[in-house]
């Protein structure tokens, strides 16, 4: 029996595909965003101690307490914004969780959202599930006045209409690693200003932010802390992506709604993983030090690949770095990724991938390579790359 796809444009994701494709060529695996090294021994320890502690049960639908608190006071020292732990702070099933709840929650049919790509891939489905129709508004490549993609806030408030109800925005941005400005939390004010626009937040990469630049969070400006869904990842911080741990801040208003949506999609997240991230993240180290150590492994890929034919872009965040292959092929960049996989044994990202393929995709010749990775693997892929 056949039933009618409510997503009929969906298949299997790039990352899928090029992950599958990665282990069919035995190729370095740059592609998808994931580590390919544990986590901290304190921290697997510390799940290990939640387990035997007995906290093995359903907990507390919106997250343990305990976890919220550490959230609530790494927030307010961060950014200044005070959270009450109990009405506005909600443990997910990691990030693209708290971005389904979120959007469901707010999406009506015939709503718009706002979706700025280069994007996350989970942004879209989201949208058109909750019955809305999502509106791109694509990022500027790199110029003489920008040394990463940046967006120009006119061409957003020109898309904006009377249906708009939503605005995406995704900084550190995955997967250009272009940060957030003063000047563009300025125009994102000014765009919602005496509008009902909500925003979504996308920060997962809050704490991948290298020197001398500082993450700036919607959550630093009141006139947006009240309309925003603020969405972070534990995964991310503590190199656990496959444990989905990650949380949504928002104004009780909205933490009700979206808590309603979030009791059926997943009721709760782990036990055993909030308690030992509680306890773990007491320590602000454990993500304050982040940023020098993945700039450590940015500067290795980035040094490494200057010595080969691509040419990479700036990259002040995440961890994930573009480069320009034009120098080494004129073919379009899916099948610059698939040739590099099968004949190079180096998987990546086609760029192309993360934007709406409804409308021509720009063809920038750009790959996105990520470097959340050993040295050693980073090194070997080098050797590869410079062998072209």
């Amino acid at each position: 029996m056949k039933i009618k796809s409510k997503l009929p444009e969906v298949g299997t994701t790039i990352f899928t595909t090029m992950s599958k494709m990665a282990a069919e060529h035995k190729a370095i695996n740059l592609g998808q965003g994931f580590p390919d090294f544990n986590p901290s021994d304190k921290l697997i320890s510390l799940v290990y101690e939640a387990m035997h502690a007995g906290h093995n049960q359903y907990p507390y639908m919106p997250g343990v307490a305990q976890l919220r608190d550490v959230i609530q006071k790494k927030i307010k020292t961060l950014y200044g914004a005070d959270y009450d732990v109990e009405q506005e702070i909600t443990v997910t099933s990691g990030a693209t969780e708290a971005i389904m709840a979120a959007v469901l929650a707010c999406i009506s049919q015939g709503d718009e959202a706002i979706v700025i790509e280069p994007s996350y891939d989970a942004y879209e489905p989201a949208i058109i599930l909750a019955g809305g129709k999502p509106v791109f508004v694509s990022m500027l490549p790199p110029d003489n006045d920008h040394d990463t993609f940046w967006v120009n806030w006119n061409l957003v408030a020109a898309a904006i209409s009377s249906k708009t109800k939503l605005i995406i925005i995704n900084f550190p941005h995955n997967p250009t690693g272009a940060i957030m400005s003063v000047e563009d939390l300025d125009a994102i004010e000014a765009i919602v200003l005496n509008t009902n626009i909500l925003l979504l937040s996308d920060e997962v990469y809050e704490h991948i932010v290298f020197k001398p630049n500082q993450h700036l969070s919607v959550v630093s400006r009141p006139n947006l802390v009240e309309r925003s869904f603020v969405i972070s990842s534990f995964g991310k911080t503590t190199h656990t992506t496959g444990w989905k741990i990650g949380y949504c801040c928002a104004p009780s208003d909205l933490t009700s709604e979206l808590r309603k949506i979030h009791q059926f999609l997943v009721f709760t997240v782990p036990s055993p993983f909030q308690y030992a991230l509680a306890e773990y993240t007491k320590d602000a180290s454990t993500y304050l030090d982040l940023p020098s150590f993945y700039q450590e492994k940015r500067d290795l890929l980035q040094n490494g690949l200057k010595q080969t034919n691509f040419k990479t872009l700036s990259c002040p965040s995440t961890f994930f770095l573009l480069a320009d292959y034009r120098n080494i092929s004129n073919k379009n960049d899916q099948d610059f990724a698939i040739w590099l996989t099968q004949m190079q044994g180096v998987t990546v990202i086609p760029v192309s991938a993360f934007y709406n393929k409804s409308k021509p995709v720009p063809e920038l010749g750009l790959i996105r390579f990520c470097f959340a990775k050993q040295d050693n693997t980073l090194t070997q892929a080098i050797e590869k790359l410079k062998m072209m």
